[in-house]
């Protein structure tokens, strides 16, 4: 519980701080995040439980990684995360979740994603902004990537990449689980939204 309360007040933070950065009322940040401005109040309050949608649409709204919305002080030039130290930042109701395990430095980062999908369990999501490139590697099982209503069927062994400023879903497949790797490449700098 203390984790979540710690978690929530760097969000809270970072949210804060990145609005003010981009000289956005909250108001202007609520309206082009599609967030309501009450729960992006309580956001920056550290109460709440924002999901993960919600920290997609802030982040790219914003022009930065979701994990620099979450994530504190930086820790080194090393950085190991165990995947039972992130907690699930999406949860569905068959037992598929998805874990932010860390992001890179730098100009254009890159946001490491591991997830696990039960067989006919989707998460769809928004569109990101312009220049966002992801990258899906099934480790083992399959799943089926939906871009822009197109399915794709990605088997272990493989690796999909695609823009993802199009609407798009991610879907377990087959008759087992699928673990997969994702990395969402972000474009350099900050791109205010308009």
């Amino acid at each position: 519980m203390a984790e979540t309360a710690a978690a929530l007040r760097t969000v809270a933070h970072n949210v804060k701080a990145a609005r003010a950065r981009a000289g956005l009322s909250l108001d202007e940040l609520s309206r082009r995040a599609q967030v309501s401005k009450g729960a992006l109040v309580g956001l920056e309050k550290a109460q709440g439980n924002p999901n993960l949608a919600t920290l997609v649409r802030l982040a790219d709204t914003l022009g930065i990684s979701v994990s620099a919305l979450m994530q504190g002080p930086p820790e080194g030039h090393v950085r190991i995360v165990a995947a039972d130290n992130v907690a699930p930042l999406w949860t569905g109701r068959q037992g598929s979740q998805a874990r932010l395990m860390l992001t890179t430095s730098g100009p254009a980062p890159v946001e490491v994603w591991r997830w696990q999908l039960e067989p006919d369990e989707e998460y769809p999501s928004h569109p990101h902004q312009s220049g966002v490139v992801e990258s899906v590697s099934v480790t083992a099982g399959r799943m089926t990537l939906v871009v822009d209503g197109t399915e794709h069927t990605v088997e272990a062994g493989q690796t999909a990449t695609f823009d993802g400023d199009a609407p798009h879903a991610y879907r377990g497949a087959g008759a087992g689980t699928c673990h997969l790797i994702m990395t969402v490449h972000l474009p350099p700098g900050p791109n205010p939204a308009g």
